[in-house]
């Protein structure tokens, strides 16, 4: 890890930018339907969020999949990462990490971020509102080899 991804990890902000960064979470259920959760501006996109501080990414997006889903996972490699303008002149560096969904996590429970989420197949994803980004994630998660082999996650 060099000082650019170190400050980033323990701040959420890349060094000597003022880019917040959102960690995201790829993880499909038993049925190889990825999870995608409806956000105000009425777009599917990963479960995830910022990480506090001193928190590293991948404990960053455990916490945040079980917060917004309600579903235990264990965070795996990291598959992708690039910048978002969610709303015009509003930018965020979005970091993506394969997640294995951790036995008896049960059904989804939503929190109050999300009016809305489900369960696709990845041949859904192109009729949904989803951003290409995301889409880029769940396909490297989806043909990734440690996604079925959890014990070379890394």
């Amino acid at each position: 890890m060099d000082a650019f991804d170190a400050q980033a990890e323990s701040t959420g902000k890349p060094a000597g930018r003022s880019l917040p960064v959102s960690v995201k979470g790829v993880v499909f259920d038993d049925r190889d339907r990825v999870l995608l959760l409806r956000n105000p501006r009425r777009e599917f996109e990963l479960p995830g969020g910022r990480p506090e501080p001193g928190e590293s990414y991948q404990q960053c997006v455990v916490r945040e999949i079980e917060e917004e889903a309600g579903w235990e996972v264990v965070a795996g490699p990291w598959l992708d990462e690039w910048v978002y303008e969610p709303l015009p002149g509003r930018r965020v560096r979005i970091v993506t990490y394969g997640c294995h969904l951790a036995a008896g996590s049960g059904a989804v429970r939503l929190s109050d971020e999300h009016s809305d989420g489900g369960l696709f197949a990845v041949a859904e994803l192109p009729g949904l509102p989803l951003p290409g980004g995301y889409a880029r994630s769940v396909a490297a998660w989806a043909g990734h080899p440690a996604r079925t082999r959890p014990d070379t996650a890394s």
